[in-house]
Formats: structure tokens, C-alpha cells, sequence
């Protein structure tokens, strides 16, 4: 397994956004205000297995100076080999390398395996921001990033 970067206009990325569009809208049940936006600005890691990219998932600042996890997906044949986990951690040096001291996160309420994940690895609940304000089935969680020794 090997985790690199991707530019936002990689195909396979661009492939697994679609693939994790998809899945949600069939979790979420195509809840009202379930509307992703596309941001050009993320940072893309993508999780190769045997040469295909099986995962995905970026960072893009905020506003605060905050890093937002975004687009994480592992697809469904690779869930259950701790792929989620070690792409979460990329994810987390990605946004230290890039001067973010705190990373955000959204997801829906209808997703407790993320939910599980998340907290698992250290990331609090908080109030919803930005886009997500107005949205009834969003969480959001924080984790305050380590400075090295």
C-alpha cells in the first residue's frame, strides 16, 4: 500500500469523489440539503493497492487557519484493513506540512462508522460551520495536531 499525492484533476480521484458522492446519496436517503460543494483548492491523497488508487481523501484551509478534512472514501472491497485510519493520519501531516495547527471535519449523522472512526482517532465534537450550518444531518469534530518533538 502506498499513500501519495494527487492533483484534484486526477482521474481516479476524481472517480472515488464520484464513487463517495454516490454512496452517501444512498445512505443519506437523498436528505434535502445534501448538496456537496467542489472546491478546487484541496489537497488530494489517494491510497494505491496494486496500482489503483482505493481511497481517497483531502485537505483544504479554512478560513481560520484551520485544515478541513474533505472527500474521505475508501472503497467498499477495501473497508476493514485499517486503510481509513492510515489515510486519516496522512491527512493529518499533509495539514501540518501545510502550517495548520487544527484540523475540521464534517459528516452525517447517518454514518456511524465515520463517526466511530473519527472519534477513535482523537477528533471532538463541535458546532457546525460554514456550509454546513443549515444542515440538520451534519456533525462536525476538531483535533488539535501535535507539534513534533
Amino acid at each position: 500500500m502506498l499513500i501519495e499525492t494527487r492533483p484534484a484533476t486526477d482521474p481516479e480521484i476524481a472517480a472515488l469523489v464520484v464513487a463517495q458522492q454516490r454512496e452517501l446519496r444512498e445512505a443519506d436517503g437523498g436528505l434535502d440539503g445534501q448538496v456537496t460543494i467542489t472546491h478546487d483548492d484541496i489537497r488530494y491523497l489517494a491510497v494505491v493497492v496494486d496500482g489503483r488508487a482505493v481511497a481517497c481523501g483531502g485537505v483544504q484551509a479554512l478560513d481560520d487557519g484551520a485544515g478541513e478534512i474533505k472527500r474521505m472514501y475508501v472503497r467498499p472491497a477495501y473497508r476493514g484493513r485499517g486503510i481509513a485510519r492510515q489515510l486519516l493520519t496522512a491527512l493529518e501531516e499533509l495539514a501540518f506540512q501545510h502550517g495548520h495547527r487544527r484540523v475540521c471535519l464534517e459528516t452525517g449523522t447517518y454514518l456511524p462508522a465515520a463517526i466511530g472512526l473519527y472519534t477513535s482517532c482523537g477528533y471532538e465534537p463541535i458546532p457546525v460551520y460554514g456550509e454546513y450550518v443549515d444542515n440538520p444531518y451534519s456533525v462536525c469534530f476538531a483535533k488539535r495536531l501535535p507539534v513534533p518533538a
